[in-house]
């Protein structure tokens, strides 16, 4: 009972999700690196179809789970989202002054790292927003590790930071990573979306329907050229907050969703993403401009970006630092906010077709996200709580 009660509140525990999913990089770091390593490509590449008579969806595994199941993520994005906008940490303007601004900073000056480093390689530069990710569930299952050290507004702080980062990520993606357009498709998917709009409107218990619309808005979002993850984060924006029973669909279904999306969509991604091969690796391969600035991006960017806003923001009276929190303490979180992994991954799997500039990019964002992490929690781990 005692064995079991332990594992229960492990997997309970905030942290779980971060190390599962380093876990999960671990293990594609290691299948990418070994006698299995054709047999994980192969599997990867190999294509899956949905059609009827013709016409439908013809994906290599690796694009169906970084578009479709990555478009379950940013669902989840997407409620998490509303109804932080509604209800939660988002609603009061005041309360998102500061997280707010150092996101904007640590996705601006790692975006600006990279740009230096790689100006007049038009190759590369096309993965410019690859620093500017943060990944939610890595730096908060890192700041869960620090315990009693961190005052719990710093993890309210920290969320809100990833959130509205992610908020800019999805911004990015619709801006600058659309492929050719297809008006056709883009116009036909305004249908389920109206659909969605009217439930939202009317107060609708049943999620069925909603669910339904969704799918068929990001086929249509899919084909049009768009990237079909939007899809994910406009079908939740239509999910009803409170239906008109008084209950709340959206609760309902983020509860529900969760632990699907954080124990094993995200561990598929990391997984199907993160298999480095380090065959020939050398100090070349690592200051290469591509993989040199995602690194540094995440790293220096990422600390210049959120802790600079954040001493800018408080020196100049435009806000308060979190209660309990130190500098020492914005600082640790400024390196948790270079943990990009996941949407950095994602952001340069839009940006490449390339084998080798993808292997470049995921030893950049893992290199970027570890040294991020380690300095993170070590700084944390040695900060004092605050003496009032």
């Amino acid at each position: 009972m005692g064995l079991r009660a332990s594992l229960d509140r492990f997997f309970r525990h905030d942290a779980f999700g971060g190390i599962l999913l380093m876990l999960s990089a671990l293990a594609a770091l290691l299948v990418a690196n070994s006698s299995l390593a054709g047999i994980y490509d192969s599997v990867l590449s190999s294509y899956f179809a949905v059609t009827l008579n013709g016409e439908g969806l013809q994906k290599p595994l690796i694009l169906w789970i970084n578009d479709g199941l990555m478009a379950i993520f940013f669902f989840l994005i997407g409620l998490e989202l509303k109804r932080e906008m509604l209800e939660g940490k988002l609603k009061n303007p005041r309360d998102v002054i500061l997280p707010g601004m150092a996101a904007v900073g640590g996705m601006v000056v790692p975006a600006l790292v990279f740009v230096a480093i790689n100006w007049g390689n038009p190759t590369t530069m096309s993965g410019w927003a690859i620093p500017a990710a943060t990944d939610i569930a890595f730096a908060l299952g890192i700041l869960a590790l620090v315990g009693s050290r961190a005052p719990v507004s710093l993890k309210v702080f920290l969320l809100t930071l990833a959130i509205l980062d992610d908020l800019g990520a999805i911004v990015i993606i619709a801006l600058f990573y659309t492929a050719e357009l297809k008006v056709d498709y883009l116009m036909l998917a305004l249908f389920p979306l109206a659909g969605l709009i009217i439930l939202n409107l009317k107060g609708a218990h049943r999620l069925a329907p909603a669910i339904l619309l969704g799918t068929i808005m990001w086929f249509l979002v899919l084909k049009s050229g768009v990237h079909a993850t939007l899809a994910g984060v406009v079908t939740a924006f239509c999910i009803p907050l409170v239906d008109r029973y008084g209950k709340s669909p959206l609760h309902s279904l983020e509860h529900g969703l969760t632990p699907y999306v954080l124990y094993g969509i995200i561990p598929i991604f990391a997984f199907a993403n993160a298999g480095v091969v380090l065959t020939g690796l050398s100090l070349d391969a690592l200051i290469a401009p591509l993989p040199l600035g995602i690194g540094l991006g995440l790293v220096v960017g990422k600390q210049l970006g959120v802790f600079g806003v954040c001493f800018a923001m408080v020196k100049l009276g435009f806000a308060k630092l979190p209660q309990g929190a130190t500098w020492t303490h914005i600082w640790g979180v400024a390196c948790l906010a270079g943990v990009g992994f996941t949407m950095s991954l994602f952001i340069g799997g839009l940006s490449f077709d390339s084998q080798i500039l993808m292997n470049q990019t995921r030893l950049g964002v893992l290199s970027g996200s570890i040294i991020s992490g380690v300095m993170g929690f070590a700084i944390l781990k040695l900060a004092s709580p605050k003496v009032d």
